[in-house]
Order: C-alpha cells, then structure tokens, then sequence
C-alpha cells in the first residue's frame, strides 16, 4: 500500500507528518511489537516514526529548494517495514513550498552605457532575479522606478522565466542628463510577497547630436576701405554642448563663398578670428557678406553657419575718370562755333561727396564744356577756328571730385585741324622791278616771283602764270619775250632784250592754289631794260665813206678862232653810253687845231704861217662814256688855199649848215631828260603804291 502526506517545508523537527498506524489500520501496538523501521531513499533521514505512537515526525530541516530546486512537486518517499509477516509500505511525503526566499538579482547595482542616439524601442536586458521558490511563490513580477526615458517590458519564457528589458520610450540627450539612476525591484507572489531591489546606473554615452551654437545668428563689422593686411574683422564664438572631439570645433568660411571673397578674408580655425589678408575696395564692393561654418570633430561632423556682414567706409580714394564716348581727333577747321568735338562721360567709383566730379578746360582755347546731364559733358568749339594760326591743340580737360582732398585727373585729347581752302596765296611783294641789263643770255633768270599760302597739302600747292597788264601796247605780249616756271615762280627771257628797241615791260604773274574751287592773286612786275654800252658812236657829218677824208678849205688869212667844221655823232645807246667827247688824236700840226671837246667843234687855235703848210690832216675821235668806252674815228683834211667869193660863199654854206647840226644833239639830250623823268615818276608812282 503506499499512503501520501503533505506537509510543508521548513517544519520545525519533530513537526507531525501523520499516524501511520491510523492511516494504516493497525494497532500501536502491534506496531511496536512488528519492529517498525522507516528507511529513506535519500542519504538523510528527514522523518522518524514514533513506534508507541505511530506517528511520523519531521527529524531534519526539509528544504524544498535544496531538494527538488525548481521542479514544481517535491516528493520525499519514505519506506516502513514491519517483521512477523514482513511487509513494506510505501509513504510519499509531498514537500509543499513555502515563500521562504525572496527573489534575488546576481548583485545589488548594474550598470548600463547607452549611446543618446540610441533609437527609440531599443531593448536593453537586465540580469534577471532568481527566487528558487516555485508556483506562486516564486517571482512573478518586476517594478522599475519612475523615469521619463525607459520603461519595463518583462519577457517571459516557456519555462517561466521572466527576463526584464528597459525598453527606451524617450530619446535621450546626453547635454541634458548624462546619468540615469533606476531601480529595479523583483517581487514574488507569496503572501506576504517579498521582493529585491537592484540599482541600474544608466551613463549616457555622448554621440554627436548637437552641432555647434554661435552665440549670435549674425554678426556685424565696418572697416575703412584699404585697412592694412590683418585688421581684425570680427571674433566669432561658437559653442558644442556635446563632449571630447564631438565638442571640438573647427571654423571655417563656407564653401558658399565666391572664390573672391576668400581671397579677401581668412579665418583662424582654432578661434574664430576673421582677419583682411586682401584689398578692400569700396568700388569693388560695399557689403560683404561672409558665411562662416563651425565644425565639430565628431563622426559624423556636425556644422552650424552664420554670416558676417562687413560694411565697407568708403574713402576718396579713387581720382575721377574720363571716359571718350565719342571723340574726332580731327575738325574742320571752317566748324562753326558750338560744334561737338567729344561726348565725355566721367565718373567716380567712390560715394557721396567724394564721387561728384566736376569737369573743366582751359579758358584760353576756343573750347568749352557743355554739361549734358549728370555725369555727361560735350566738348564744344567756343569761337571761330583758323589752322592757319593755329593747326593743333591739345585739350585738357580736367575732372575734379568734391573729397577732401580732391582728387583730379586730365585727360589731353588732341585735335588737329582740317584745311580748308580759304586762304588766296599772297605774293612777297605787290609788284616786282626788274633792272635787266639788255644782250642778256637767253634763258637766264630775270627775277624770281614768289607767293605763300597759309593753307596746307592740296591747297597750298601754288601754280604761276604770265598774263598781259592792263595798260600795256596790245602789240607787246609779254609771253612772246618770256616764261615763268609754273612751280618755282622763276621769269626767265626767252630772246636777248635790246634796249634801243624795248626799254620797258610790264606783265602781270598769276598765281592759284590747288584748292576747290582754286583761290588766285596777281602782282605787278616791271622789267626795265638797262642800257648797256652796245653801240659805238657814229657819224654824221662829215658824211665820208670808209677809208675816206672829208676835206675842208680854209682862207690862209682865217681868223682863229675861226670854226672850221664840226664833227656830229650819234650813239644809239643812252646816259652815260651816249655822253660822246670828241679829241684830236693827230695832226700835222696839234698846236694848230683844237676840237670841242663836247661840241666837236673844230677851230683853228692860231693865225697860218707861211711855213705852215697847205694841207692838214686831222684824226678826230668820238668817243662814248660808257664801261668799255667805244669809239669812232674821222679823218679831215683841212686845204690851206686862196678861195673866190664862190668858195667862200660854199664854205659859209658849209658852215651854216654845220650850224645847223648841233640841234639833233640837243634833241637827242631832250629825250633822254624826258625818259629819265618819266622813269623816276614811275617808280615813285610804284613806290607809294607799294607803301
């Protein structure tokens, strides 16, 4: 038979387990006397039978969990054995749990290292408790602190474990709360329940999720214009609340920067500071506007940006410039005033004040500045222009801003100016006299005429021509005798002048431009022709053919000083060339004859002798004045004899018409004397005209 009991664990020894002889039926007694013995299977002897009573007792602590552990029923099987008849019976003592352990965790603190970006839902298991307790006596349930980050999830198994988790509900930030401190408490379902508790030291590892703050969104800088390499702009501060490199910043100037600008600025990357390293030009650029990035070192990097505005002072810095929208170098000089010459445009990159630029050019040139609008001005003529006073002009004209100092600039345009054919040429003199000494050579030069014209190129490209004067003997062409080179102006002769036939010319010399139209002007020119000593002296009474006398008859008792005859020449040249003297080169007797020396008068200079004798011949010579004189010979023969009234009265015949000779020489000087005096009136008439 096998009988069953149920008693709990723990029981104090000698704690009632049941009556063997009740449950059996049999009498104390004859239990006593059949030897009752209780064998154990185990090696301890847990229970013990009380044979005069029968009961079964707790003999040793019964542990249920150092028994049976976790296996839900515990069974201590106990054997009795009695003698006389031998039986066995079998007893099986159930161990029934008590809640005698709470549950335990390995240790009293756990701690957990949790990245802050760790995502929302992570698990994180903790160690769970042990309570060797079964049924409802073992653990049944955890309790976490209150938090705001974690909550419990309690997992549980097949075998019924339960396994807690902190499961993340609130994402957590290190910069905020780098520990969390929790509690954990493991309690059974015995009653009363018992728990433990276990500290879990949450440290919050530091990720990379905060990119740095600058203290401002923006900042602001003024600097003047060319401040000098290294002024500091602006010192940036930026701050990263994360730790080790994720907190580590590095500044620099964003990519978003023209490649101009980081030519102009440079930062430091340890602090911030931003500093010029180029040239800072208002003109270029009045604002700036920087975009600064601030790295951390983190993995991945995090970067924040701000920007810099630096506004730039402007200086007067740069000197107005004058810019030629449209410029002819060169004008006519017949423009009218008035006229544009140029269209200036000026400007000046600086601002304000500094960048108002005023233009001007010299009063003394006939030119002045128009103002067109702002920043526009015309170059115009003021006055008449004349190349031929002036052919050239280098205008300046000067801008000026209004900074303090001015700054100014000139800019020189060079104007030439464009002939116009508005000059006649002019001739060096307004008439020409010309003393040609005649028997000149042909071809030769008798007088160079020459004319200017202001004007230039084309225009002053002069041209001669020989005209006839007005006034002058329609028969007496002045071509016919002479020629004028077209170009150099020289008049030369085309045939010998003979002053016995020509003493005089007059002719006019043309001179014209190559202009368009042509433009002309004419002087006066007076050739007069210089008597040269070309002729001899000839004579006119006595007529004698050559190598022949003319013989005269004289009384030998003539009175001296009786005129004999007179010897009458004539020299077709004039003034001096025509002064004839007559001389007694030989005689047969020189004491006795004596001839004029301007008269030719030749007389006997003392009374006959009669030893003288009868016949006479004299050698008279006329001869002229001129530069070699020139000279005539003539023989007279004088006859010493006895004359009749009829020889006498034919020598008295003779000698009147001897008388009478004399007259043509005073007509010859008459003439000449008018000539002379018709001469100086002409050039005195020329010379007041010339004044």
């Amino acid at each position: 038979a096998q009988i069953r009991y149920s008693i709990p664990e723990e029981l104090t020894r000698g704690a009632f387990v049941g009556n063997i002889a009740k449950d059996l039926g049999t009498d104390v007694a004859k239990l006593a006397a059949a030897n009752l013995q209780v064998l154990s299977d185990s090696d301890s002897q847990y229970f013990s039978v009380n044979v005069n009573t029968g009961v079964i007792m707790v003999s040793e602590r019964i542990d249920r969990e150092q028994l049976c552990g976790q296996n839900p029923r515990c069974f201590l099987h106990l054997k009795l054995a009695i003698e006389n008849p031998v039986e066995f019976y079998r007893i099986e003592v159930e161990i029934l749990d008590i809640n005698d352990n709470p549950p335990e965790f390995p240790s009293d603190e756990v701690s957990l290292r949790i990245y802050e970006l760790a995502s929302l839902g992570a698990r994180f298991p903790i160690q769970p408790a042990q309570d060797p307790d079964v049924g409802t006596n073992t653990l049944q349930t955890y309790h976490l602190s209150a938090n705001d980050n974690f909550n419990l999830n309690v997992k549980a198994r097949t075998d019924g474990g339960k396994f807690p988790e902190l499961v993340l509900e609130r994402a957590l930030d290190r910069e905020l709360r780098a520990f969390h401190y929790l509690v954990l408490t493991a309690e059974d379902g015995g009653s009363p329940p018992q728990s433990s508790k276990i500290r879990i030291t949450i440290q919050v590892l530091d990720a990379n999720d905060n990119h740095p703050v600058f203290d401002r969104p923006s900042y602001g800088a003024r600097l003047v214009e060319n401040s000098p390499l290294g002024t500091l702009v602006v010192r940036l501060n930026a701050t990263d609340v994360d730790e080790g490199p994720n907190g580590d910043i590095r500044y620099s100037l964003s990519s978003h920067n023209s490649a101009a600008l980081r030519q102009i600025f440079a930062i430091d990357e340890q602090t911030g500071e931003i500093r010029v390293q180029g040239n800072l030009d208002f003109e270029e650029a009045t604002v700036y506007e920087i975009e600064v990035e601030a790295k951390d070192m983190g993995s991945p990097t995090m970067e924040e940006h701000c920007s810099v505005v630096v506004e730039i002072t402007d200086v007067n810095d740069n000197a107005p410039e004058v810019i030629l929208t449209s410029f002819s170098s060169t004008l006519s000089e017949d423009a009218l005033p008035g006229t544009v010459v140029a269209v200036i445009h000026v400007r000046d990159r600086d601002s304000g004040e500094q960048g108002k630029v005023l233009c001007h050019v010299s009063p003394d040139l006939p030119f002045q500045l128009r103002k067109d609008y702002e920043h526009q001005y015309s170059l115009l003529t003021s006055t008449r222009l004349d190349r031929e006073h002036v052919a050239y002009y280098n205008v300046t004209v000067s801008a000026s801003d209004l900074g303090n100092p001015p700054l100014s600039r000139h800019t020189i345009l060079p104007i030439t100016l464009i002939d116009v054919n508005d000059n006649a040429p002019q001739f060096e003199q307004a008439s020409y006299e010309v003393l040609v000494a005649e028997n000149n050579p042909v071809g030769s030069v008798l007088v160079t005429v020459a004319a200017t014209d202001p004007d230039s190129e084309q225009n002053s490209r002069l041209s001669y021509s020989i005209l006839r004067a007005g006034g002058t003997d329609p028969g007496l062409d002045p071509t016919r005798y002479l020629s004028i080179h077209p170009t150099n102006g020289q008049v030369t002769a085309k045939f010998p002048f003979d002053y016995e036939q020509t003493t005089y010319l007059q002719f006019q010399v043309e001179v014209s431009d190559g202009g368009s139209p042509a433009l002309r002007n004419r002087t006066l020119v007076h050739v007069f022709v210089v008597d040269q000593n070309d002729n001899a002296p000839r004579v006119h009474f006595p007529r004698a053919g050559e190598d022949s006398a003319t013989q005269f008859r004289i009384s030998p008792s003539i009175v001296p000083p009786a005129l004999i005859t007179k010897v009458v020449a004539i020299d077709a040249d004039s003034g001096r060339n025509a002064w004839l003297s007559y001389q007694l080169v030989e005689a047969t007797d020189l004491g006795l004859f004596s001839v004029a020396l301007r008269s030719g008068e030749v007389r006997i200079t003392r009374a006959l002798q009669e030893t003288d004798a009868s016949e006479h011949e004299l050698l008279v010579v006329v001869r002229d004045a001129g530069e070699p004189p020139l000279s005539t010979a003539v023989t007279l023969v004088v006859l010493v004899e006895e004359m009749g009234p009829e020889a006498l009265q034919g020598s008295e015949a003779r000698a009147a018409d001897g008388g009478g000779l004399p007259s043509i020489t005073l007509y010859l000087i008459v003439s000449l004397v008018l000539i002379s005096t018709v001469s100086l009136v002409g050039m005195a008439a020329l010379g007041i005209r010339c004044l």
